[in-house]
C-alpha cells in the first residue's frame, strides 16, 4: 500500500498530505535533534533504575495501609536520582497537578506567610487554590497572602521587581515554568536557574517552587538541577508516559517534601502509608518510556507550528526557536478556527473519536473551554489532545503525542477540518 492511501482512508486529501509532507521534510534536522535528547534522558532514567535496583517485586503494589511498599520506596528514590533532588513524593493519591501544586503549597506556608509569583499570573486552575478568585478552602482563607510580578515586555523575569516585592512575610517564590493559557514564551531551564541565583543573592531562606508541568524531559535538565527547592508535575502528562493512570510528584528538598507527605496524609503517618493498588508497574514502566513519548509530542508541536507558520497563523514558539515545554499555541483570532482544530484533533483520536466536542464551562476555569482528548487516560496531556478558552485572541492549546506517527496524523486532521469548513482556502496548500 502506498503511504497516502493509508491516509486517504482516514480522510486526508492528497493536497493536504503533500503540503504537511513538504513541511515535515524540513524540520528533518529539528527532528534529529529531539532524538538525541531522548536519547541522553532515556539514559539518565535507565541508570536511576539501576542505581536503585528496580526488581520484579518492586511492581506489585500494595494494599490497605500500604506498609512496607518496596516499590513505591524505590519508585520515589528514582525520581529524586532523576531530579537530582534529595527526595521526592510520587503517589496515585495525588490526582492532578493542580492537587501536585496545591499540596507542595499548602503543606510548606502557614498563616500570615506570603507567596510570590515571578512568572506573572499562575494557571487558571491555580487561581481558587491561591484565592485570586474566590473558593472555598483556598490559601487566602488560611490567612496565605499573595502578589505577583508581570514579566517584562520581552517575556522575560523582572529582577528589579522581583526585588521590590520580596517583604518579609514572603516564604515562597513561586515559578510557572510553561505558558499555560497565555500569549508568553515557556522558560527553559537556564532562565529558571538565572532568576533563582538571583533570588538566592537576595534572600536565601526562601523556598522556591517551579510548576514543571509539560516541562519534563524537554531538555537535559530539571529545575531542581538548577537550585529549585521544588519541581511539581503531573503523571499523566510527561513522566507518565501514557501508561500512569493517575498520580502526581513533587521532588527537591527533604524537608519540603516531608512536610507535604505530612499533609498528603496525615501528622504522624506522613509517607509510610498509601497503598499503591496494583499501578506501580504502569508508573515504572511509563517512567521508563517517557524520554521516547515526550519526544514524540514534542516532534508533534515542532510540526504544528511549522505547518500553522507557514499558513500566516501566528505560533507560539514559532517553527525555529528552542522548546522549552511540549505546548504549541496556534492564534486563529476566530471561535470557528479553533473549535474546528480542536474537531479535528478529537477525530484522530483512538478513542472517542466520533465525539464532536463543545465548549463548556469546566471546573477551574473562568470561561468557557473547548478540549479535544480522545485518550487512553482521561485527561492526560502525554496523550494527543488540544484545548483553549473561548476568549480573544481564540488560541489553541496542542499538545501531547505517544507516538510520532498519531502526532502527525492529528495535525494533519485539524488542518483537514480547517480546510473543510472553508476556515483556510485550498489554494494556499499549493
Amino acid at each position: 500500500m502506498e503511504r497516502y492511501e493509508a491516509y486517504e482512508k482516514l480522510g486526508i486529501e492528497r493536497d493536504v498530505y503533500e503540503y504537511c509532507g513538504r513541511i515535515i521534510k524540513s524540520l528533518e534536522e529539528r527532528f534529529g535533534r529531539i532524538d538525541d535528547m531522548a536519547e541522553i534522558n532515556q539514559l539518565k532514567v535507565l541508570d536511576a533504575f539501576r542505581k536503585n535496583q528496580v526488581q520484579e517485586a518492586c511492581l506489585m503494589g500494595s494494599t490497605g495501609y500500604g506498609y512496607n511498599d518496596t516499590g513505591r520506596d524505590a519508585l520515589e528514590r528514582v525520581y529524586a536520582d532523576i531530579f537530582h533532588a534529595e527526595d521526592a513524593l510520587v503517589r496515585p493519591q495525588i490526582t492532578c497537578g493542580t492537587h501536585a501544586l496545591s499540596l507542595a503549597l499548602l503543606s510548606n506556608l502557614r498563616p500570615g506567610d506570603s507567596i510570590l509569583s515571578v512568572s506573572g499570573r499562575p494557571y487558571d486552575t491555580l487561581e481558587e487554590v491561591i484565592g485570586i478568585r474566590e473558593s472555598r478552602g483556598s490559601l487566602k482563607e488560611y490567612g496565605i497572602d499573595y502578589d505577583e510580578v508581570l514579566l517584562k515586555p520581552d517575556g522575560g523575569f523582572d529582577l528589579e521587581e522581583i526585588g521590590r516585592k520580596i517583604k518579609k512575610e514572603t516564604k515562597l517564590i513561586a515559578i510557572q515554568r510553561s505558558k499555560g493559557y497565555s500569549d508568553r514564551r515557556s522558560f527553559s531551564v537556564e532562565q529558571i536557574g538565572e532568576c533563582i541565583d538571583h533570588i538566592r543573592s537576595l534572600r536565601d531562606d526562601l523556598i522556591i517552587m517551579v510548576d514543571n508541568c509539560y516541562g519534563e524531559f524537554v531538555e537535559d535538565i530539571e529545575p531542581t538541577d538548577v537550585g529549585a527547592d521544588m519541581a511539581v508535575g503531573s503523571l499523566i502528562k510527561n513522566p507518565g508516559g501514557g501508561l500512569a493512570p493517575t498520580g502526581g510528584y513533587i521532588a527537591g528538598k527533604a524537608e519540603c517534601i516531608e512536610n507535604a507527605a505530612r499533609r498528603l496524609t496525615c501528622p504522624g503517618l506522613g509517607r509510610e502509608v498509601g497503598a499503591s493498588l496494583g499501578i506501580m508497574r504502569d508508573f515504572y514502566q511509563g517512567l521508563f518510556l517517557a524520554p521516547t513519548v515526550t519526544a514524540s509530542a514534542l516532534k508533534g508541536a515542532v510540526f504544528a507550528a511549522g505547518l500553522y507558520e507557514s499558513l500566516g497563523f501566528d505560533v507560539l514558539p514559532d517553527g525555529k526557536e528552542e522548546r522549552y515545554d511540549i505546548i504549541q499555541a496556534v492564534t486563529f483570532h476566530r471561535e470557528d478556527a479553533l473549535v474546528a482544530f480542536c474537531r479535528g484533533i478529537q477525530a484522530a483520536s483512538p478513542v472517542d473519536s466520533f465525539v464532536v466536542p463543545e465548549p463548556w464551562d469546566m471546573p477551574g476555569y473562568d470561561s468557557k473551554v473547548i478540549m479535544a482528548s480522545g485518550s487512553f487516560i482521561s485527561g492526560s496531556s502525554i496523550e494527543l489532545s488540544a484545548d483553549g478558552p473561548l476568549r480573544e485572541p481564540y488560541s489553541v492549546y496542542f499538545q501531547g503525542g505517544l507516538t510520532w506517527p498519531h502526532a502527525k496524523f492529528g495535525i494533519m486532521n485539524s488542518l483537514q477540518f480547517l480546510v473543510r469548513d472553508g476556515i483556510i482556502d485550498r489554494s494556499k496548500l499549493r
